[in-house]
């Protein structure tokens, strides 16, 4: 994580010159603002990944000896069979189309939404899966 966090420092000088650059030379707002806010963003997250690298273990990414075979193992859990995304999809979808339709339609996606985040947060609390 030493060298994203390296990576994200950089790209925030980056865009701190290129913010200035831009405002100076283009006396525009808009584009300016976007990019300081860009600059902050990217400070942020290379903060915080410097941070965290001085807290976990070295990884294979951070050893320049190191194989590709060195950073393999389990990367997590993900569900293998879970319709619930399908539902935030589908709430999701409803949600946006509302803005082009008419904020009528939120009332038939919000509980579709709620219905799927409800039921991808308990998933593994009730049924056949709370074992695992």
């Amino acid at each position: 994580m030493k060298i994203q966090g390296k990576m994200f420092m950089w790209l925030s000088v980056f865009l701190l010159v290129m913010a200035v650059v831009y405002g100076v030379w283009s006396k525009e707002p808009a584009g300016t603002t976007a990019l300081f806010l860009a600059f902050g963003l990217s400070i942020m997250v290379g903060f915080y990944l410097g941070f965290t690298a001085r807290r976990v273990d070295v990884g294979a990414q951070d050893n320049k000896e190191a194989d590709v075979a060195d950073d393999a193992g389990e990367v997590g859990f993900f569900s293998p069979h879970s319709w619930q995304p399908l539902a935030l999809g589908v709430g999701g979808a409803l949600a946006f189309l509302s803005v082009a339709i008419g904020w009528w339609l939120l009332y038939f996606s919000a509980p579709i939404i709620m219905v799927g985040l409800y039921g991808w947060v308990f998933e593994y609390y009730r049924g056949e899966n709370r074992t695992q």
